[in-house]
Protein backbone atom coordinates (compact mmCIF):
# COMPACT_ATOMS: atom_id res chain seq x y z
CA UNK A 1 0.00 0.00 0.00
CA UNK A 2 1.35 3.45 -0.89
CA UNK A 3 2.07 6.19 1.62
CA UNK A 4 -0.93 8.10 0.30
CA UNK A 5 -3.18 5.12 0.80
CA UNK A 6 -1.91 4.61 4.33
CA UNK A 7 -2.73 8.24 5.12
CA UNK A 8 -6.43 7.57 4.64
CA UNK A 9 -6.35 4.61 7.02
CA UNK A 10 -3.91 5.93 9.58
CA UNK A 11 -6.59 6.15 12.22
CA UNK A 12 -7.72 2.54 11.81
CA UNK A 13 -9.21 0.87 14.87
CA UNK A 14 -8.55 3.73 17.28
CA UNK A 15 -8.95 3.02 20.97
CA UNK A 16 -10.41 6.42 21.88
CA UNK A 17 -13.40 6.77 19.56
CA UNK A 18 -15.52 8.53 22.18
CA UNK A 19 -13.12 11.44 22.93
CA UNK A 20 -12.23 11.76 19.24
CA UNK A 21 -15.92 12.02 18.32
CA UNK A 22 -16.56 14.67 21.00
CA UNK A 23 -13.55 16.72 19.92
CA UNK A 24 -14.47 16.53 16.25
CA UNK A 25 -18.09 17.45 17.04
CA UNK A 26 -16.99 20.52 19.01
CA UNK A 27 -14.92 21.75 16.07
CA UNK A 28 -17.81 21.08 13.67
CA UNK A 29 -20.39 22.87 15.82
CA UNK A 30 -18.06 25.83 16.33
CA UNK A 31 -17.66 26.36 12.60
CA UNK A 32 -21.26 25.53 11.68
CA UNK A 33 -22.64 28.00 14.22
CA UNK A 34 -20.60 30.79 12.71
CA UNK A 35 -22.30 30.43 9.32
CA UNK A 36 -25.48 31.99 10.73
CA UNK A 37 -24.89 33.21 14.29
CA UNK A 38 -23.56 36.61 13.19
CA UNK A 39 -26.46 37.35 10.84
CA UNK A 40 -28.91 38.48 13.52
CA UNK A 41 -26.25 40.67 15.14
CA UNK A 42 -25.50 42.68 11.98
CA UNK A 43 -27.84 45.60 12.82
CA UNK A 44 -26.22 45.93 16.26
CA UNK A 45 -22.72 45.77 14.71
CA UNK A 46 -23.77 48.42 12.21
CA UNK A 47 -24.76 50.85 14.94
CA UNK A 48 -21.77 50.06 17.14
CA UNK A 49 -19.19 50.40 14.35
CA UNK A 50 -20.87 53.31 12.54
CA UNK A 51 -21.20 51.44 9.23
CA UNK A 52 -23.74 51.55 6.43
CA UNK A 53 -25.78 48.47 5.50
CA UNK A 54 -23.62 47.82 2.44
CA UNK A 55 -20.43 48.13 4.48
CA UNK A 56 -21.55 45.88 7.33
CA UNK A 57 -22.55 43.16 4.82
CA UNK A 58 -18.82 42.66 4.20
CA UNK A 59 -18.68 41.02 7.64
CA UNK A 60 -20.54 38.10 6.06
CA UNK A 61 -19.08 38.38 2.56
CA UNK A 62 -15.44 38.32 3.67
CA UNK A 63 -15.99 35.13 5.69
CA UNK A 64 -17.92 33.33 2.94
CA UNK A 65 -15.49 34.18 0.14
CA UNK A 66 -12.36 33.34 2.17
CA UNK A 67 -13.78 29.98 3.28
CA UNK A 68 -14.84 29.10 -0.26
CA UNK A 69 -11.38 29.82 -1.70
CA UNK A 70 -9.37 28.03 1.01
CA UNK A 71 -11.60 24.96 1.49
CA UNK A 72 -10.31 23.09 -1.62
CA UNK A 73 -6.76 23.40 -0.20
CA UNK A 74 -7.66 21.00 2.63
CA UNK A 75 -6.70 17.82 0.77
CA UNK A 76 -3.30 19.06 -0.38
CA UNK A 77 -2.35 20.60 2.99
CA UNK A 78 -3.34 17.43 4.85
CA UNK A 79 -1.32 15.25 2.50
CA UNK A 80 1.80 17.40 2.71
CA UNK A 81 1.79 18.44 6.37
CA UNK A 82 -0.44 15.89 8.12
CA UNK A 83 -4.13 15.99 8.80
CA UNK A 84 -3.80 16.34 12.57
CA UNK A 85 -1.40 19.29 12.28
CA UNK A 86 -3.67 21.12 9.84
CA UNK A 87 -6.76 20.37 11.95
CA UNK A 88 -5.21 21.67 15.18
CA UNK A 89 -3.71 24.73 13.48
CA UNK A 90 -7.13 25.52 11.99
CA UNK A 91 -8.81 25.31 15.39
CA UNK A 92 -6.20 27.59 16.98
CA UNK A 93 -6.45 30.11 14.15
CA UNK A 94 -10.25 30.06 14.12
CA UNK A 95 -10.49 30.55 17.89
CA UNK A 96 -7.96 33.42 17.97
CA UNK A 97 -9.58 35.23 15.04
CA UNK A 98 -12.98 34.78 16.71
CA UNK A 99 -11.65 36.59 19.77
CA UNK A 100 -10.24 39.33 17.53
CA UNK A 101 -13.62 39.72 15.81
CA UNK A 102 -15.26 40.22 19.19
CA UNK A 103 -12.66 42.80 20.17
CA UNK A 104 -12.76 44.72 16.84
CA UNK A 105 -13.08 48.49 17.27
CA UNK A 106 -13.91 49.50 13.70
CA UNK A 107 -15.25 48.13 10.42
CA UNK A 108 -11.82 47.54 8.83
CA UNK A 109 -10.69 45.38 11.75
CA UNK A 110 -13.77 43.17 11.89
CA UNK A 111 -13.81 42.61 8.11
CA UNK A 112 -10.11 41.65 8.18
CA UNK A 113 -10.55 39.34 11.18
CA UNK A 114 -13.66 37.73 9.63
CA UNK A 115 -11.65 37.08 6.47
CA UNK A 116 -8.94 35.36 8.51
CA UNK A 117 -11.63 33.46 10.43
CA UNK A 118 -12.93 32.15 7.11
CA UNK A 119 -9.41 31.09 6.09
CA UNK A 120 -8.90 29.03 9.25
CA UNK A 121 -12.49 27.77 9.46
CA UNK A 122 -12.61 26.48 5.88
CA UNK A 123 -10.97 23.15 6.75
CA UNK A 124 -12.80 22.37 9.99
CA UNK A 125 -15.91 20.66 8.59
CA UNK A 126 -14.21 18.55 5.87
CA UNK A 127 -11.42 17.50 8.25
CA UNK A 128 -13.90 16.54 10.95
CA UNK A 129 -15.82 14.38 8.47
CA UNK A 130 -12.63 12.72 7.20
CA UNK A 131 -11.41 11.99 10.74
CA UNK A 132 -14.71 10.36 11.70
CA UNK A 133 -14.80 8.26 8.52
CA UNK A 134 -11.32 6.93 9.37
CA UNK A 135 -12.09 6.55 13.07
CA UNK A 136 -15.02 4.19 12.58
CA UNK A 137 -15.13 0.99 10.48
CA UNK A 138 -17.22 1.09 7.30
CA UNK A 139 -20.16 -0.78 8.86
CA UNK A 140 -20.47 2.01 11.46
CA UNK A 141 -20.17 4.95 9.08
CA UNK A 142 -23.94 5.52 9.24
CA UNK A 143 -24.09 6.22 12.99
CA UNK A 144 -20.81 8.19 12.77
CA UNK A 145 -22.20 10.43 10.02
CA UNK A 146 -25.38 10.88 12.08
CA UNK A 147 -23.31 12.31 14.92
CA UNK A 148 -21.27 14.48 12.56
CA UNK A 149 -24.40 15.64 10.77
CA UNK A 150 -25.85 16.90 14.04
CA UNK A 151 -23.18 19.57 14.17
CA UNK A 152 -23.30 20.47 10.48
CA UNK A 153 -27.09 20.68 10.27
CA UNK A 154 -28.13 21.85 13.72
CA UNK A 155 -25.40 24.50 13.96
CA UNK A 156 -26.80 26.75 11.20
CA UNK A 157 -30.36 26.12 12.42
CA UNK A 158 -29.67 27.08 16.05
CA UNK A 159 -27.24 29.87 15.11
CA UNK A 160 -29.91 32.61 14.75
CA UNK A 161 -31.56 31.54 18.02
CA UNK A 162 -28.31 31.64 19.99
CA UNK A 163 -27.10 34.77 18.21
CA UNK A 164 -30.36 36.60 18.90
CA UNK A 165 -30.30 35.63 22.57
CA UNK A 166 -26.66 36.67 23.06
CA UNK A 167 -27.19 39.96 21.22
CA UNK A 168 -30.40 40.77 23.09
CA UNK A 169 -29.21 40.00 26.62
CA UNK A 170 -25.44 40.54 26.40
CA UNK A 171 -23.66 42.12 23.42
CA UNK A 172 -23.03 41.29 19.75
CA UNK A 173 -19.39 40.61 20.60
CA UNK A 174 -20.42 37.47 22.45
CA UNK A 175 -21.45 35.77 19.21
CA UNK A 176 -17.68 35.54 18.59
CA UNK A 177 -16.43 35.09 22.18
CA UNK A 178 -18.61 31.97 22.57
CA UNK A 179 -16.19 30.07 20.29
CA UNK A 180 -13.43 30.11 22.92
CA UNK A 181 -14.57 27.12 25.07
CA UNK A 182 -15.42 25.09 21.95
CA UNK A 183 -12.01 25.77 20.46
CA UNK A 184 -10.04 24.97 23.61
CA UNK A 185 -11.82 21.67 24.27
CA UNK A 186 -11.58 20.57 20.62
CA UNK A 187 -7.86 21.41 20.48
CA UNK A 188 -7.03 19.46 23.65
CA UNK A 189 -9.09 16.45 22.53
CA UNK A 190 -7.49 16.28 19.10
CA UNK A 191 -4.01 16.71 20.53
CA UNK A 192 -4.48 13.84 22.97
CA UNK A 193 -6.36 11.25 20.96
CA UNK A 194 -6.14 11.75 17.18
CA UNK A 195 -3.29 10.04 15.31
CA UNK A 196 -1.26 11.85 12.70
CA UNK A 197 -1.52 10.65 9.11
CA UNK A 198 1.33 9.65 6.82
CA UNK A 199 2.82 12.46 4.74
CA UNK A 200 2.91 12.46 0.95
CA UNK A 201 6.05 14.50 0.27
CA UNK A 202 5.96 13.63 -3.43
CA UNK A 203 2.82 15.65 -4.05
CA UNK A 204 3.44 19.04 -5.64
CA UNK A 205 1.26 22.09 -5.29
CA UNK A 206 -0.70 22.83 -8.47
CA UNK A 207 -0.62 26.63 -8.35
CA UNK A 208 -2.36 27.07 -11.72
CA UNK A 209 -5.23 24.78 -10.73
CA UNK A 210 -5.66 26.45 -7.37
CA UNK A 211 -5.58 29.91 -8.96
CA UNK A 212 -8.28 28.99 -11.50
CA UNK A 213 -10.53 27.40 -8.87
CA UNK A 214 -10.02 30.33 -6.49
CA UNK A 215 -10.91 32.79 -9.22
CA UNK A 216 -14.04 30.87 -10.21
CA UNK A 217 -15.33 30.14 -6.71
CA UNK A 218 -14.37 33.54 -5.26
CA UNK A 219 -16.01 35.48 -8.11
CA UNK A 220 -19.11 33.28 -7.91
CA UNK A 221 -19.49 33.85 -4.18
CA UNK A 222 -18.99 37.60 -4.60
CA UNK A 223 -21.61 37.68 -7.35
CA UNK A 224 -24.13 35.72 -5.29
CA UNK A 225 -23.54 37.73 -2.14
CA UNK A 226 -23.66 41.20 -3.71
CA UNK A 227 -26.04 40.58 -6.61
CA UNK A 228 -29.20 41.40 -4.70
CA UNK A 229 -27.77 44.68 -3.39
CA UNK A 230 -26.48 45.81 -6.78
CA UNK A 231 -29.54 44.79 -8.86
CA UNK A 232 -27.73 41.84 -10.42
CA UNK A 233 -26.75 42.20 -14.08
CA UNK A 234 -27.72 45.86 -14.18
CA UNK A 235 -24.42 46.34 -12.31
CA UNK A 236 -21.05 46.28 -14.08
CA UNK A 237 -19.47 44.67 -11.03
CA UNK A 238 -21.84 41.69 -11.15
CA UNK A 239 -21.32 41.24 -14.90
CA UNK A 240 -17.54 41.19 -14.43
CA UNK A 241 -17.80 38.75 -11.50
CA UNK A 242 -20.07 36.44 -13.52
CA UNK A 243 -17.60 36.41 -16.43
CA UNK A 244 -14.67 35.73 -14.10
CA UNK A 245 -16.58 32.93 -12.36
CA UNK A 246 -17.47 31.25 -15.63
CA UNK A 247 -13.95 31.62 -17.03
CA UNK A 248 -12.22 30.42 -13.87
CA UNK A 249 -14.43 27.32 -13.43
CA UNK A 250 -14.21 26.40 -17.13
CA UNK A 251 -10.39 26.64 -17.15
CA UNK A 252 -10.23 24.65 -13.91
CA UNK A 253 -12.32 21.77 -15.30
CA UNK A 254 -10.14 21.62 -18.42
CA UNK A 255 -7.00 21.81 -16.28
CA UNK A 256 -7.77 18.92 -13.91
CA UNK A 257 -8.38 16.53 -16.81
CA UNK A 258 -5.27 17.53 -18.75
CA UNK A 259 -2.61 18.24 -16.08
CA UNK A 260 -0.27 15.49 -14.88
CA UNK A 261 -0.76 16.33 -11.17
CA UNK A 262 -3.94 18.41 -10.94
CA UNK A 263 -5.07 20.32 -7.85
CA UNK A 264 -8.05 17.99 -7.39
CA UNK A 265 -7.75 14.27 -8.20
CA UNK A 266 -9.86 13.32 -11.26
CA UNK A 267 -10.30 9.91 -9.62
CA UNK A 268 -12.88 11.53 -7.34
CA UNK A 269 -15.27 12.02 -10.25
CA UNK A 270 -14.87 8.45 -11.49
CA UNK A 271 -16.65 7.26 -8.35
CA UNK A 272 -20.35 7.13 -9.26
CA UNK A 273 -21.79 7.50 -5.77
CA UNK A 274 -19.52 10.42 -4.94
CA UNK A 275 -20.31 12.26 -8.19
CA UNK A 276 -24.07 11.82 -7.72
CA UNK A 277 -23.62 12.77 -4.07
CA UNK A 278 -22.13 16.11 -5.12
CA UNK A 279 -25.26 16.89 -7.18
CA UNK A 280 -27.45 15.77 -4.30
CA UNK A 281 -25.64 17.79 -1.62
CA UNK A 282 -25.93 20.87 -3.84
CA UNK A 283 -29.73 20.55 -3.64
CA UNK A 284 -29.61 19.82 0.10
CA UNK A 285 -27.53 22.98 0.54
CA UNK A 286 -30.21 24.99 -1.25
CA UNK A 287 -32.91 23.55 1.01
CA UNK A 288 -30.91 23.93 4.22
CA UNK A 289 -30.70 27.72 4.49
CA UNK A 290 -33.44 29.09 2.24
CA UNK A 291 -36.25 28.59 4.75
CA UNK A 292 -34.06 29.92 7.56
CA UNK A 293 -33.39 32.99 5.41
CA UNK A 294 -37.04 33.65 4.57
CA UNK A 295 -38.81 32.98 7.88
CA UNK A 296 -37.06 35.55 10.17
CA UNK A 297 -37.99 38.61 8.03
CA UNK A 298 -41.47 37.14 7.43
CA UNK A 299 -42.08 36.79 11.16
CA UNK A 300 -40.42 40.07 12.16
CA UNK A 301 -41.45 42.46 9.39
CA UNK A 302 -44.89 41.15 8.49
CA UNK A 303 -46.11 39.59 11.73
CA UNK A 304 -44.32 41.77 14.28
CA UNK A 305 -42.47 39.11 16.28
CA UNK A 306 -39.43 40.31 18.27
CA UNK A 307 -36.07 38.76 17.35
CA UNK A 308 -35.87 36.56 20.47
CA UNK A 309 -39.31 35.05 19.81
CA UNK A 310 -38.34 34.40 16.20
CA UNK A 311 -35.33 32.42 17.40
CA UNK A 312 -37.52 30.36 19.72
CA UNK A 313 -40.01 29.61 16.95
CA UNK A 314 -37.24 28.42 14.62
CA UNK A 315 -35.43 26.30 17.23
CA UNK A 316 -37.80 23.26 16.96
CA UNK A 317 -36.56 22.77 13.39
CA UNK A 318 -33.25 21.73 14.95
CA UNK A 319 -35.08 19.39 17.34
CA UNK A 320 -36.66 17.64 14.36
CA UNK A 321 -33.25 17.30 12.73
CA UNK A 322 -31.68 15.86 15.88
CA UNK A 323 -34.48 13.31 16.28
CA UNK A 324 -34.30 12.12 12.68
CA UNK A 325 -30.50 11.86 12.81
CA UNK A 326 -30.76 9.73 15.93
CA UNK A 327 -33.31 7.55 14.15
CA UNK A 328 -31.18 7.34 10.99
CA UNK A 329 -28.21 6.21 13.04
CA UNK A 330 -30.30 3.30 14.35
CA UNK A 331 -31.62 2.46 10.87
CA UNK A 332 -28.18 2.45 9.26
CA UNK A 333 -27.45 -0.96 7.75
CA UNK A 334 -31.07 -2.07 8.21
CA UNK A 335 -32.93 0.21 5.78
CA UNK A 336 -31.66 1.04 2.29
CA UNK A 337 -30.13 4.53 2.32
CA UNK A 338 -31.99 5.36 -0.89
CA UNK A 339 -35.34 4.82 0.84
CA UNK A 340 -34.23 7.15 3.63
CA UNK A 341 -33.31 9.79 1.04
CA UNK A 342 -36.75 9.49 -0.58
CA UNK A 343 -38.40 9.88 2.83
CA UNK A 344 -36.28 12.94 3.55
CA UNK A 345 -37.10 14.62 0.24
CA UNK A 346 -40.83 13.96 0.65
CA UNK A 347 -40.88 15.28 4.23
CA UNK A 348 -38.95 18.43 3.25
CA UNK A 349 -41.21 19.01 0.23
CA UNK A 350 -44.36 18.47 2.32
CA UNK A 351 -43.26 21.03 4.93
CA UNK A 352 -42.48 23.59 2.22
CA UNK A 353 -45.85 22.95 0.57
CA UNK A 354 -47.51 23.56 3.93
CA UNK A 355 -45.67 26.89 4.13
CA UNK A 356 -47.26 27.90 0.83
CA UNK A 357 -50.54 27.95 2.81
CA UNK A 358 -49.24 30.54 5.31
CA UNK A 359 -51.01 33.86 5.77
CA UNK A 360 -50.72 36.71 8.26
CA UNK A 361 -53.11 34.98 10.67
CA UNK A 362 -50.98 31.90 11.30
CA UNK A 363 -50.02 31.04 14.87
CA UNK A 364 -46.62 30.23 16.30
CA UNK A 365 -47.62 26.56 16.34
CA UNK A 366 -47.89 26.59 12.52
CA UNK A 367 -44.26 27.74 12.28
CA UNK A 368 -43.12 25.19 14.86
CA UNK A 369 -45.04 22.30 13.25
CA UNK A 370 -43.74 22.89 9.73
CA UNK A 371 -40.24 23.49 11.08
CA UNK A 372 -40.20 20.15 12.90
CA UNK A 373 -41.34 18.32 9.75
CA UNK A 374 -38.68 20.04 7.65
CA UNK A 375 -36.04 19.27 10.27
CA UNK A 376 -37.04 15.60 10.17
CA UNK A 377 -36.68 15.61 6.38
CA UNK A 378 -33.24 17.24 6.44
CA UNK A 379 -31.98 14.67 8.93
CA UNK A 380 -33.13 11.84 6.66
CA UNK A 381 -31.32 13.52 3.77
CA UNK A 382 -27.96 14.52 5.15
CA UNK A 383 -26.80 11.41 6.98
CA UNK A 384 -27.62 8.70 4.37
CA UNK A 385 -26.24 10.94 1.64
CA UNK A 386 -22.96 11.51 3.50
CA UNK A 387 -22.64 7.77 4.10
CA UNK A 388 -23.46 6.64 0.56
CA UNK A 389 -21.36 9.31 -1.16
CA UNK A 390 -18.17 8.07 0.56
CA UNK A 391 -19.02 4.35 0.70
CA UNK A 392 -17.06 3.47 -2.45
CA UNK A 393 -14.43 6.22 -2.33
CA UNK A 394 -10.83 5.11 -1.74
CA UNK A 395 -9.58 6.10 1.74
CA UNK A 396 -6.70 8.11 0.25
CA UNK A 397 -9.26 10.41 -1.42
CA UNK A 398 -11.45 10.99 1.64
CA UNK A 399 -9.94 14.25 2.88
CA UNK A 400 -10.02 15.78 -0.59
CA UNK A 401 -13.51 14.41 -1.13
CA UNK A 402 -14.90 15.83 2.10
CA UNK A 403 -13.48 19.26 1.22
CA UNK A 404 -15.16 19.18 -2.20
CA UNK A 405 -18.37 17.85 -0.63
CA UNK A 406 -18.48 20.76 1.83
CA UNK A 407 -17.60 23.30 -0.87
CA UNK A 408 -20.45 22.17 -3.14
CA UNK A 409 -22.87 22.25 -0.18
CA UNK A 410 -21.81 25.81 0.64
CA UNK A 411 -22.20 26.90 -2.98
CA UNK A 412 -25.66 25.37 -2.99
CA UNK A 413 -26.55 27.35 0.12
CA UNK A 414 -25.25 30.58 -1.42
CA UNK A 415 -27.11 30.07 -4.69
CA UNK A 416 -30.30 29.05 -2.90
CA UNK A 417 -30.29 32.12 -0.66
CA UNK A 418 -29.50 34.45 -3.57
CA UNK A 419 -32.30 33.01 -5.72
CA UNK A 420 -35.02 33.22 -3.06
CA UNK A 421 -34.04 36.75 -1.99
CA UNK A 422 -33.99 37.94 -5.61
CA UNK A 423 -37.33 36.29 -6.32
CA UNK A 424 -38.76 37.77 -3.14
CA UNK A 425 -37.86 41.28 -4.23
CA UNK A 426 -39.03 40.95 -7.85
CA UNK A 427 -42.24 39.10 -6.94
CA UNK A 428 -43.11 41.68 -4.29
CA UNK A 429 -42.94 44.42 -6.93
CA UNK A 430 -44.96 42.39 -9.43
CA UNK A 431 -47.56 41.45 -6.83
CA UNK A 432 -47.84 45.07 -5.70
CA UNK A 433 -48.54 46.18 -9.28
CA UNK A 434 -51.13 43.41 -9.68
CA UNK A 435 -52.94 44.09 -6.40
CA UNK A 436 -52.90 47.86 -6.91
CA UNK A 437 -55.19 47.40 -9.93
CA UNK A 438 -58.02 46.54 -7.55
CA UNK A 439 -57.66 49.82 -5.66
CA UNK A 440 -60.14 51.85 -7.70
CA UNK A 441 -63.30 53.92 -6.89
CA UNK A 442 -65.71 51.13 -7.84
CA UNK A 443 -64.17 48.54 -5.51
CA UNK A 444 -66.85 47.27 -3.13
CA UNK A 445 -64.31 46.45 -0.40
CA UNK A 446 -62.73 49.89 -0.62
CA UNK A 447 -66.09 51.67 -0.46
CA UNK A 448 -67.10 49.55 2.54
CA UNK A 449 -63.85 50.37 4.33
CA UNK A 450 -64.30 54.08 3.61
CA UNK A 451 -67.92 54.12 4.79
CA UNK A 452 -66.92 52.39 8.05
CA UNK A 453 -64.17 54.92 8.68
CA UNK A 454 -61.36 52.39 8.36
CA UNK A 455 -59.56 54.38 5.68
CA UNK A 456 -60.15 57.57 3.75
CA UNK A 457 -58.66 57.26 0.22
CA UNK A 458 -59.29 60.95 -0.34
CA UNK A 459 -56.48 62.01 2.04
CA UNK A 460 -52.69 61.55 1.82
CA UNK A 461 -52.72 59.57 5.07
CA UNK A 462 -55.43 57.28 3.75
CA UNK A 463 -53.55 56.67 0.51
CA UNK A 464 -50.36 55.96 2.49
CA UNK A 465 -52.18 53.40 4.64
CA UNK A 466 -53.64 51.76 1.55
CA UNK A 467 -50.23 51.52 -0.10
CA UNK A 468 -48.70 50.04 3.07
CA UNK A 469 -51.36 47.34 3.22
CA UNK A 470 -50.99 46.50 -0.47
CA UNK A 471 -47.23 46.22 0.00
CA UNK A 472 -47.73 43.99 3.03
CA UNK A 473 -50.03 41.63 1.14
CA UNK A 474 -47.76 41.66 -1.92
CA UNK A 475 -44.76 40.69 0.23
CA UNK A 476 -46.75 37.91 1.90
CA UNK A 477 -47.66 36.46 -1.48
CA UNK A 478 -44.00 36.71 -2.59
CA UNK A 479 -42.89 34.63 0.41
CA UNK A 480 -45.43 31.96 -0.49
CA UNK A 481 -44.18 31.94 -4.08
CA UNK A 482 -40.65 31.32 -2.80
CA UNK A 483 -41.86 28.41 -0.66
CA UNK A 484 -43.64 26.95 -3.71
CA UNK A 485 -40.49 27.20 -5.81
CA UNK A 486 -38.42 25.40 -3.15
CA UNK A 487 -41.07 22.66 -2.99
CA UNK A 488 -40.53 21.94 -6.69
CA UNK A 489 -36.72 22.13 -6.33
CA UNK A 490 -36.88 19.52 -3.57
CA UNK A 491 -39.10 17.17 -5.57
CA UNK A 492 -36.86 17.61 -8.63
CA UNK A 493 -34.03 15.90 -6.72
CA UNK A 494 -35.97 12.60 -6.45
CA UNK A 495 -34.59 11.12 -9.74
CA UNK A 496 -31.04 11.42 -8.36
CA UNK A 497 -31.85 8.62 -5.91
CA UNK A 498 -32.09 6.19 -8.82
CA UNK A 499 -28.46 6.91 -9.79
CA UNK A 500 -27.07 5.85 -6.39
CA UNK A 501 -25.92 2.33 -5.63
CA UNK A 502 -27.74 1.10 -2.55
CA UNK A 503 -25.35 -1.38 -0.99
CA UNK A 504 -22.02 -0.93 -2.78
CA UNK A 505 -18.97 -3.04 -2.28
CA UNK A 506 -16.17 -1.89 -0.02
CA UNK A 507 -13.99 0.85 -1.48
CA UNK A 508 -10.63 0.11 -2.93
CA UNK A 509 -7.65 0.74 -0.72
CA UNK A 510 -5.80 2.65 -3.39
Amino acid sequence: MSAVARSGAAAHAPVHRGPITVSVMLATIMQALDTTIANVALPHMQGSLGATYDQISWVLTSYIVAAAIVMPLTGFLSARFGRKRIFMASIVGFTITSMLCGAAMNLTQIVLFRLLQGVFGASLVPLSQAVLLDTYPRERHGPAMALWGLGVMVGPILGPTLGGWLTEYYDWRWVFYINLPFGLLAWFGLGLYVRETELDTRRRFDLAGFAMLSLGVGALQMMLDRGGTLDWFASTEIVVEAMLAGLGLYLFVVHIFTHAQPFIEPALFRDRNFSVGLLFIFVVGMILLTTMTLLPPFLQNLMGYPVVDVGLLLAPRGVGTMFSMFLVGRLSGRVDARLQLVAGLLLAAFSQWEMTQFDLDITGWDVVRTGIVQGLGLGFLFVPLSTVAFSTLAPRLRTEGTALFSLVRNIGMSIGVSVVITMLSSNTQANHAGLAQFIEPFSFALRAAASNGVVDPGTPLGLSLLDAEVTRQAATLAYLQDFRMMTWVTLAALPLVLLLRGRPAAPAAD
